[in-house]
């Protein structure tokens, strides 16, 4: 298979220059081309056919946005990675750039990077997000799945948390689980998407005003309550433990697990010791092996796994290496997680009447 080819589009010809040159030191990679602004850019994608396009936010004329409400009209499965700031600003206009369909997004180095740093941290980042998404569009075959059988939980194991972990894809894949959890759900939710600081936050405030549900970012000591929703921060492993009975959060900046700070693989572990089998998990669309490990910790507690498909996920990685894992109880299309979940968490909770929005 030929290795996938890029179009790079950037106002600074600074950073077009970088990421060429970044890019090229790769074997797995082309550089189709590059171009200036988004006009441009639309008239090269059908003259290069580009795998993936990597599009800056801010640019004049047709800015990063109206570009890719553009390529979404126009291109309805090119993956597109965007580039933005780590600034508040640049977190917001990321979060709506997702929600209108790019498939991903890095932030630019800061002005304190050296050159040398600035393009390890491309070499590091971006290839594996081109190869990655890639992948996923010029796959053509679907691989065999299976979910691994056992007993349903007995009424005196009902699940008691709701764990979450997704990364690449995820904050769409939230946006279309959180807000179908009833008002009345009867556990407390708990979450890790692979974001920096700033848009975790904003991420939380964006799924609270769209949710039934509360969604706040965690805070250090925070107590677990039935119908609360709590984002790991950007940078910060998030765990559960218990103070007496009470379940409370964790904040910590441990080292990065599956080079992930917050981890899922952290998150799942603690809240297997932390409840034993009365664990729900779910492991949504994202890059690589996060959440493998600790799916199979909640499993041997006695917990249950849920997985999104390979076909909704923009990445079947993270999900992928559950179902790889044997650690998977069931696989659903995203549009059906919420049921799925709602259907599981209500099992042993005889009389009470919880219907998904």
């Amino acid at each position: 298979m030929p290795s996938p080819r890029v179009l790079i589009v950037d106002d600074s010809a600074v950073v077009r220059k970088i990421l060429c040159d970044a890019l090229a030191s790769s074997t797995e990679i082309q550089v189709a081309g590059t171009a200036s602004n988004g006009a441009i850019a639309l008239a090269k994608i059908p003259q290069l056919n580009p795998d993936v396009v990597t599009l800056d936010i801010e640019m004049p004329g047709l800015d990063g946005i109206q570009t890719l409400r553009e390529i979404r009209r126009l291109y309805s499965k090119l993956p597109v990675i965007m580039f933005s700031t780590l600034t508040e600003r640049g977190a917001a206009v990321t979060l709506e750039a997702l929600s209108l369909g790019a498939s991903d997004y890095m932030t630019k180095p800061s002005n304190g990077h050296s050159l040398a740093g600035t393009m390890e941290q491309v070499r590091a980042e971006l290839i594996t997000k081109i190869v990655s998404l890639s992948k996923r569009d010029r796959a053509t075959a679907m691989r065999a799945v299976t979910t691994v059988a056992r007993p349903r939980r007995s009424a005196g194991q009902r699940v008691e948390i709701l764990a979450i972990g997704t990364s690449t894809g995820g904050p769409n894949a939230l946006a279309e689980v959180i807000p179908r959890l009833p008002e009345k759900f009867p556990v407390p939710v708990v979450v890790v998407q692979h974001m920096p600081p700033l848009f975790t936050a904003l991420l939380a405030e964006r799924l609270d005003s769209q949710s039934p549900l509360r969604v706040r970012e965690a805070k250090e000591g925070s107590s677990l309550e039935a119908g609360e929703v709590w984002i790991a921060r950007g940078d910060y492993h998030m765990t559960v433990v218990r103070a007496g009975t009470k379940p409370i959060l964790r904040l910590n900046q441990d080292s990065p697990e599956n080079s992930c700070r917050p981890a899922v693989d952290v998150l799942f572990r603690s809240v297997a010791q932390a409840y034993g089998p009365n664990v729900l998990a779910v492991v949504m669309t994202g890059m690589g092996s996060d959440g493998a490990r600790g799916a199979a910790h909640i499993r041997e507690g006695g917990g249950e796994v849920v997985v999104q498909d390979e076909a909704s996920s923009v990445v079947w990685g993270m999900p992928g290496a559950v179902v790889s894992a044997g650690a998977a109880d069931k696989i659903c299309p995203l549009a059906e997680i919420s049921h799925e979940v709602v259907h599981r968490v209500m099992v042993g909770r005889e009389g009470t009447q919880v219907a998904t929005p």
